[in-house]
């Protein structure tokens, strides 16, 4: 059983920062990718940034210069670093990793992020 925690939502003014982090727990050898999807309200989930076992990111066009995704490969942990954040950054984040065998994907419960202007 997998399971992944998030934590580090909240409220912030535009211009703000958060830091938001997704520990992953459970019979896990090995993470092929862990990331950050966000769902608006209203809007279809959609990815912010992930990142792969071998160090390789990927950012949408949106969220380019201003967030920037890390992992620590010991504590099983993806971290989403967010400035300069604006109130189209409002959405509930959702923490996702690709874990074998295979690419079987994991969720977390979400957590909500709201940047006030």
């Amino acid at each position: 059983q997998v399971q992944l925690v998030e934590s580090g939502g909240g409220l912030v003014q535009s211009g703000g920062s958060l830091r938001l982090s997704c520990e992953a727990s459970g019979t896990i050898s090995t993470i092929n990718r862990m990331g950050w999807y966000r769902q608006a309200p209203g809007k279809q989930r959609e990815l912010v940034a992930r990142i792969f076992s071998g160090g390789t990111t990927t950012y949408a066009d949106s969220v380019k210069g201003r967030f920037t995704i890390s992992g620590d490969n010991v504590k099983k942990t993806v971290y989403l670093q967010m400035n300069s954040l604006e109130p189209e950054d409002t959405a509930v984040y959702y923490c996702n990793a690709a874990i074998p065998p295979g690419w079987r994907e994991y969720w977390g419960q979400g957590t909500q992020v709201t940047v006030s202007s």
